[in-house]
C-alpha cells in the first residue's frame, strides 16, 4: 500500500487538506497527517481544527512514497520555514520520490529547492517563487519530473485524483473519480 504524508501547519487551507486526504484514502492509499510538533490539534486558515496522526519528526524519505503539501498562506509559510519539512522534501527529491503541492504550497517547495520548472499554484504566488515555467491556469494539475502541483481549493479533488492515478493506477483513479462524480477533472 502506498504511503503519503500530508503535513498540516497552522493556517493550512482546510478544503485542500481534507479533499486530498479523503480522495487518497478512497483510492486505498495510507495517509499520515503530520503536525510540525507534538501538538496534534492544528487550526486551519478558516478556523477548522484537524487532529494530526503524529508529528512529522522521525519520518524519513524511506518511510514514504509521497509528500503532499496543502496550501493556505499561513500554513505554507510555516512549512517553508520548518527545518524538518524542508529536510524531508530535499531527501524525497534526492531519492526521486514523489512530491506534491497545491495553492500557495509550491512556495515551500521553492524554499527547499525542489520545485521544478513547469508548475502551477494559486494566482499571484508565482511572484513569490524564483523558479520559471509557471503554467498559470492552463491545467488543474501540472506534473514536472517527480513534482505535481495544483492551483487551489477548486482543483483539490482533481489533484487528489491525479495522485491516486500516479500511485495506484488508472483503475483505482476511475473508480474513485466516478464515485465522486468528478468526471469534470478530465477537462481541466
Amino acid at each position: 500500500m502506498s504511503k503519503v504524508l500530508v503535513p498540516i501547519a497552522e493556517g493550512f487551507e482546510e478544503i485542500e487538506a481534507i479533499c486530498i486526504i479523503d480522495v487518497l484514502r478512497r483510492g486505498g492509499i495510507e495517509v499520515i497527517m503530520g503536525s510540525l510538533d507534538a501538538t496534534l490539534s492544528v487550526k486551519g486558515a478558516h478556523g477548522v481544527i484537524m487532529q494530526a496522526d503524529r508529528p512529522i519528526k522521525g519520518l524519513g524519505a524511506d518511510d514514504l512514497d509521497m509528500i503532499v503539501l496543502p496550501g493556505g498562506w499561513g500554513g505554507t509559510k510555516a512549512l517553508a520555514s520548518d527545518t524538518t519539512v524542508q529536510t524531508l522534501l530535499k531527501e524525497m527529491d534526492a531519492k526521486g520520490k514523489n512530491i506534491g503541492a497545491i495553492c500557495a504550497a509550491p512556495f515551500a517547495l521553492n524554499a527547499a529547492g525542489v520545485l521544478k520548472e513547469g508548475y502551477t499554484c494559486y494566482p499571484g504566488i508565482e511572484e513569490e517563487i524564483e523558479v520559471s515555467g509557471f503554467q498559470g491556469d492552463k491545467h488543474a494539475v501540472v506534473e514536472s519530473a517527480n513534482v505535481m502541483t495544483s492551483r487551489g481549493p477548486g482543483t483539490a479533488i482533481c489533484f487528489g485524483l491525479a495522485i491516486v492515478k500516479k500511485l495506484v493506477g488508472k483503475a483505482a483513479y476511475e473508480k474513485v473519480r466516478d464515485g465522486l462524480l468528478a468526471g469534470y477533472c478530465e477537462t481541466l
